[in-house]
């Protein structure tokens, strides 16, 4: 058997059902490695006597010989903004960071009715508004990779758990690449469901019109499974034949003006695809970048402020979206809040209105139109246009020999699906001749999450896997 810490979440409920180990030696031994690992600073809340309590639950339940549920005994890590009875939930910020919920959020209570135990919350970048999980309130997270690099975000402590084998799987949150751009930048398959299909209930919100929670794991089955826990769909699902699969490769915008590394590795995929029988099909998705630039940032920054105060009001806190901002710490996020309070600043509703109702519909019809004009399965493109850059670089980056800015630049592959509510797959496409990883995005239709994760289990099949992070 592998070593306790390599199993995934599908094997580890497997081998706990069959006796080939108990709850308790997994949790214990994950919850070693993860203080082994403290200095990637993955995790911002975990109570190592709640983990082993539940996990000796689990192996009394398992006794009984009572009927398990499908993911019993297993260990699940939660980002930071998704609502837990047992941990506070702060989303990185200080204004929250005595948050206790009431209730658990729907996402994390299917996955405890699944029989998954919750293994702690994982850090993030402070309210999700950023992606380098660099948080000022809680500290810089470190990738597995090379820890003087950022992990992505905002899902960081997801990301960097999930690569560093510190915990199965972990459920991240995705507004416009959150969960993609960590699962690039840490090696480990991320999935983006499309937009409504999980719960938003719980979780602390940017936008209703973007958000969505999503799993981060280290093969596709553990997606597949977390993803029926989550929808009570079936938990497994047939392997698509490759050489059913058409996949479209829209050039411009998505593979213009990328890393030299990132270009050859995801090339390299797609000849690897092609060779194993999949049909590639060169065309560009019309207007992507203006319709992306036209939406986005003018819902989110809208959205925010609403969405927030529902959240705080419904969590029954005082609080309200100014109060947060007030006692923000990161200067990045506060910059970007405090100019969603500032009428000079602020996006109006009318601006907002056109760019929900209008705009975004355009950018969803210019996704079926391509999908439908040119008969493709998935597109595919660099999840991000280069590998992890370093910790500290949170206003610029350099690509290509340029100072570019990091968010928009990290987030330019990922924000279109995501504006569009599309589901999105991050795979692990190698790594650069200096070991960071590389990830190659899948997108498809809406509402296709299922042939989407069917044609990502034989991708699994034909790429080599990564490397473990040293």
């Amino acid at each position: 058997m592998k070593a306790l810490h390599e199993l995934g979440v599908v094997e580890a409920a497997a081998a706990i059902r069959a006796g080939e180990i108990t709850a308790e030696q997994l949790c214990a031994a994950l919850l070693s490695r993860t203080e082994a690992h403290a200095g990637l600073n993955a995790f911002c809340a975990l109570d190592a006597n709640q983990v082993l309590e539940a996990a000796r639950e689990a192996d009394c339940a398992r006794g009984s010989g009572k009927r398990l549920p499908p993911l019993h005994g297993v260990p699940i890590a939660l980002k930071d903004n998704i609502n837990t009875k047992a941990l506070p939930t702060a989303a990185g910020t200080p204004a929250l960071r005595r948050h206790r919920p009431a209730q658990n959020a729907p996402v994390a209570q299917a996955l405890f009715d699944a029989g998954a135990l919750l293994f702690g919350k994982v850090g993030m970048h402070e309210l999700a508004f950023g992606i380098t999980s660099n948080n000022t309130a809680t500290g810089a997270i470190h990738n597995p990779y090379d820890p003087s690099r950022i992990p992505g975000g905002s899902s960081g402590g997801s990301g960097a758990a999930v690569g560093a084998r510190l915990a199965p799987a972990s459920i991240g949150s995705d507004t416009g690449g959150s969960v993609r751009v960590p699962s690039s930048f840490c090696g480990v398959w991320g999935f983006r469901p499309t937009v409504h299909r999980w719960p938003q209930a719980g979780i602390v919100p940017i936008s209703a019109t973007r958000d969505t929670a999503g799993p981060l794991a280290r093969n596709v089955a553990d997606l597949v499974a977390l993803d029926g826990a989550v929808t009570g769909q079936p938990m497994d699902v047939p392997v698509r034949p490759l050489t059913t699969v058409r996949i479209g490769i829209p050039r411009g915008h998505f593979w213009d003006d990328i890393d030299d590394e990132t270009g050859r590795l995801c090339d390299t995929a797609l000849a690897m695809l092609r060779e194993a029988g999949a049909i590639l099909i060169e065309a560009d998705v019309p207007d992507v970048k203006a319709l992306d630039e036209s939406c986005g940032f003018s819902v989110a920054l809208y959205e925010i402020a609403r969405d927030l105060d529902r959240y705080l009001q419904g969590e029954g806190l005082a609080l309200r979206f100014a109060d947060v901002v007030a006692e923000t710490a990161s200067p990045d996020v506060k910059g970007i809040l405090g100019g969603v309070l500032d009428p000079a600043t602020a996006i109006s509703e009318q601006v907002y209105r056109e760019a929900r109702d209008q705009q975004r519909a355009r950018l969803q019809q210019a996704y079926r139109s391509y999908f439908a004009a040119h008969n493709v399965d998935v597109i595919a493109f660099p999840t991000t246009p280069l590998p992890a850059p370093p910790i500290g670089q949170d206003d610029t980056i350099m690509l290509n020999g340029r100072a570019v800015p990091t968010f928009p630049t990290i987030v330019r592959n990922t924000g279109p699906g995501s504006n569009a509510g599309i589901p999105g797959i991050s795979t692990p496409a190698g790594l650069t001749r200096t070991g960071l990883p590389v990830g190659l995005a899948l997108d498809a239709p809406a509402d296709r999450d299922r042939d989407l994760l069917a044609i990502a289990l034989a991708v699994e099949a034909v790429l080599p896997p990564l490397p473990v992070p040293r």
